[in-house]
């Protein structure tokens, strides 16, 4: 949290020289339009606004995870950069409490169960969460609840195209 914090900090010490100057950065708060390429470390790419519009968002207001938004702050319109993301500024670490060993039992006889699959499960309490299934061995199945990109180190390739 003190890292997220810092960031906000230092990228708003960014966006006030940059406001000395004369020109128009991006600042918490500041509605913009953006595209941008996600990938893992090794390059394999996960996710692109590219080829569609550009999302549309309030840095700061928690519509992506913190390490992205803040990413945007002290850029002017038409600039590009990459951004690293650790896990505790993207979706967290890797909870091995999410994990669990299930019986086939617990899901529907006429569901396939393959490795990769999703489905949806419910709490006691009826709240519903997702599970994937990472290993399928015999009767019993392995789920993991925690999100697909836990514990992963993020890298965005970001593009302001305008400040709103």
């Amino acid at each position: 949290m003190k890292k997220i914090a810092f960031g906000f900090v230092l990228m708003g010490l960014l966006a006030l020289v940059a406001a000395c100057s004369g020109i128009k950065v991006a600042k918490d708060g500041d509605n913009i339009k953006a595209h941008y390429t996600g990938h893992f470390e090794d390059g394999t790419e996960f996710a692109s606004s590219y080829g569609g519009e550009p999302v549309e968002f309030v840095i700061g207001s928690g519509s992506f995870i913190p390490g992205f938004e803040i990413g945007f702050i002290g850029m002017a319109a038409g600039e590009k950069k990459t951004v690293t993301v650790p896990p505790v500024e993207g979706y967290g670490e890797l909870h091995n409490e999410l994990i669990a060993t299930l019986p086939r039992t617990v899901f529907p006889d006429t569901a396939p169960v393959q490795k990769g699959m999703q489905f949806e499960m419910q709490r006691p309490d009826g709240t519903p969460f997702t599970v994937m299934i990472t290993d399928v061995v015999g009767d019993s199945v392995r789920v993991d609840a925690n999100h697909p990109l836990a514990g992963k180190t993020l890298v965005f390739d970001l593009e302001l195209v305008e400040i709103l």
